[in-house]
């Protein structure tokens, strides 16, 4: 089914013939805006996925997001738990996130899309928005949570608020837990991948593109393990050092959109236009901010023998080919970067208590089980990481249809 919504969700319903569920497109009344809900599967009648705010996105772009969401649900079955996966959703708006109105247009959206929110879309922040900013907006359309909808499945609800409400307060080294979940996540994954493949350590470098939440933790933990990190580029360039940056200043000073404070370089930093992230030398690189970063058109720059998709659809499909004809691999973000989706629903329904030692400790244990899974396959079946990793969903994805409503 597709809905198109104005403001006042004067809606009018046709169908399509297409793999979504259920699809939403909202003009805005007060501007160009044009936003997009598609729901690409509903599991015990609730999925999940978050919202995100750039100049550009389609409906499209929304429904493989929605679509990769579905998998990335999946891949975290655990037949015991008490989470079990819910369908994979998404959100998107095509607005500039930097523009003066761009919370206006959020909290119009909001108000526009609220009935899917409080009963069938569990959401909460992706590229261009901010949990912060949806978490303040809430209120103002009559809504208690982003994700009040899973209420509806998990046995104590008001247990499950108090669990997240202590996980959101928690602070690790200066930063909120629930930024570093995800980036940690993806350092874990892109470690596993590393060991694979005997890349040591402190021999391996990285560059990571986009340095807010995902980025950032990324780059943190893969420094704290040794890795050296020798670029990190934000809307304003690439800062690079081949010795390997000072992360830990750059991430405690960095803006609230994720740029980094230039002030805080030091003399032996340097300062790169941002064409040149994809040719710097480095043996990882991290795509962690936009979707569709790297394509066929710049593919041939990249120099990394690994790519570990901390964003979500950094590389297209005809860019990936051409790269693994070249020997570089790429680990798929609907398991590199699960963690922050896996790690709010692992919060709320009860399986860690919240605190920083449960969550880092289940976060590694699942990446690097599912990563190392995934080259298993891989290199079984002699097939790509993606496909690998596709094949792992699909089995549990089965089994949960198997066992539960789908819609």
């Amino acid at each position: 089914m597709s809905l198109t919504l104005p403001n006042a969700i004067d809606a009018a319903a046709d169908s399509r013939d297409d793999n979504a569920f259920f699809e939403v497109v909202w003009r805005d009344t007060e501007s160009d805006a044009t936003g997009y809900v598609v729901i690409d599967r509903l599991v015990r009648g609730v999925s999940s996925g978050g919202l995100r705010m750039r100049a550009g996105c389609t409906i499209d772009e929304v429904r493989g997001l929605a679509r990769g969401m579905t998998l990335k649900e999946g891949v975290h079955y655990e037949p015991g738990a008490a989470y079990v996966p819910l369908g994979g959703a998404k959100g998107g708006i095509d607005f500039d996130p930097y523009h003066p109105d761009a919370d206006g247009v959020l909290r119009r959206f909001l108000q526009a899309t609220a009935p899917i929110i409080a009963t069938r879309w569990t959401m909460g922040e992706d590229f261009g928005v901010q949990q912060t900013t949806i978490d303040g907006l809430l209120p103002e359309v009559g809504l208690t949570s982003s994700i009040q909808a899973a209420e509806q499945v998990v046995d104590d609800p008001a247990a499950a608020q108090k669990r997240m409400a202590a996980a959101f307060a928690s602070v690790v080294d200066g930063v909120s837990l629930d930024e570093l979940v995800g980036g940690f996540g993806v350092a874990k994954a892109a470690l596993a991948a590393m060991a694979r493949r005997n890349m040591a350590r402190a021999a391996t470098t990285a560059v990571i593109q986009g340095f807010g939440s995902m980025g950032g933790a990324t780059a943190r933990y893969l420094a704290e393990a040794g890795v050296r990190v020798v670029g990190i580029v934000d809307v304003e360039g690439v800062v690079y050092n081949p010795a390997g940056l000072d992360v830990e200043a750059l991430l405690l000073s960095r803006s609230a959109k994720g740029n980094v404070d230039r002030s805080r370089l030091r003399p032996e930093d340097q300062q790169l236009d941002s064409a040149d992230w994809l040719s710097i030398e480095a043996d990882v690189l991290v795509p962690a901010a936009i979707s569709y970063c790297i394509n066929d058109g710049n593919q041939a720059q990249v120099r990394a023998r690994l790519i570990v998709e901390a964003a979500n659809m950094p590389v297209t499909p005809e860019a990936e080919q051409l790269m693994a004809a070249r020997g570089i691999e790429v680990s798929p973000d609907f398991v590199a970067n699960s963690a922050t989706n896996a790690w709010w629903w692992w919060v709320f329904f009860g399986d860690v208590d919240g605190t920083p030692e449960q969550s880092f400790r289940k976060i590694e244990d699942r990446m690097t089980a599912l990563s190392d899974e995934m080259f298993d396959i891989a290199e079984a079946d002699g097939i790509s990481l993606r496909a690998a990793a596709f094949e792992m969903a699909s089995r549990r994805l089965a089994v949960i249809s198997a066992d539960l409503p789908i819609y």
